[in-house]
């Protein structure tokens, strides 16, 4: 049974690095142990580093538990889900998002709840595919979509179901940059060393500030959306 997130700290990084062996789909277990590496970091480290295996960083939600017949399963999970979001969302601490391929659906919303995102560039997609597959977007998706997203590129990146290349979900708002394979590792690096430098104090109130509005909103309509 695969672990599902690799914890280690070095230098007041921790980095959680995703890998279920296969998609690694947001399912009960990744969500449960991506809300444990938050928590481990909050003692062990300064900035957070999460990253995915290669060539995937998260295929979204898992459709099995979705649409598997079993609706208090789908609830559980989708509930499960949102509360992981918003907990990266507001995370005291500054949170890079590595993302090392494909990011799907809620893999994408995932990285939205970044504080620096890092694509490694290549033959990926990243974006919000539900209406192309028969879901609709929770509020909190849109809600992160409009925060995080060119507000030119909203209608196209959720209704639309628009997914794009590394170097295009940069323009569009999913990354903040995309950069070469040989590159990605330092970029990481140097982004991690940049955040240290940050007063985290400081770093953590302004973040509450400029983020809890959009949670409030969220949270407006969470209990009755998620049934």
């Amino acid at each position: 049974m695969p672990e599902y997130v690799d914890y280690k700290v070095a230098d007041d990084v921790a980095t959680l690095t995703m890998d279920d062996g296969k998609a690694n789909a947001f399912g009960p277990a990744m969500i449960a142990a991506l809300s444990d590496g938050l928590d481990r970091a909050v003692d062990d480290a300064r900035v957070v580093v999460v990253s995915g295996r290669p060539g995937v960083m998260c295929g979204g939600f898992d459709l099995k538990i979705i649409r598997g017949g079993d609706p208090a399963a789908g609830l559980a999970m989708r509930s499960a889900g949102a509360e992981a979001l918003m907990k990266f969302y507001l995370h005291p601490q500054p949170v890079i998002f590595a993302c090392t391929g494909h990011a799907i659906a809620a893999g994408a919303l995932l990285i939205l709840t970044g504080d620096m995102r890092i694509g490694m560039d290549g033959d990926f997609k990243i974006g919000l595919n539900e209406t192309s597959i028969s879901l609709s977007l929770p509020s909190f998706g849109l809600e992160l979509a409009r925060d995080r997203l060119d507000p030119r590129m909203v209608t196209r990146a959720t209704l639309g179901a628009e997914l794009f290349a590394p170097a295009e979900a940069a323009k569009v708002g999913y990354l903040d940059r995309a950069v070469a394979a040989d590159d990605f590792s330092a970029a990481i690096d140097q982004a991690a060393e940049d955040m240290l430098e940050l007063g985290l104090e400081a770093f953590a109130a302004t973040k509450v500030r400029l983020r809890q509005p959009t949670v409030d909103r969220i949270r407006a309509t969470f209990a009755a959306e998620l049934v």
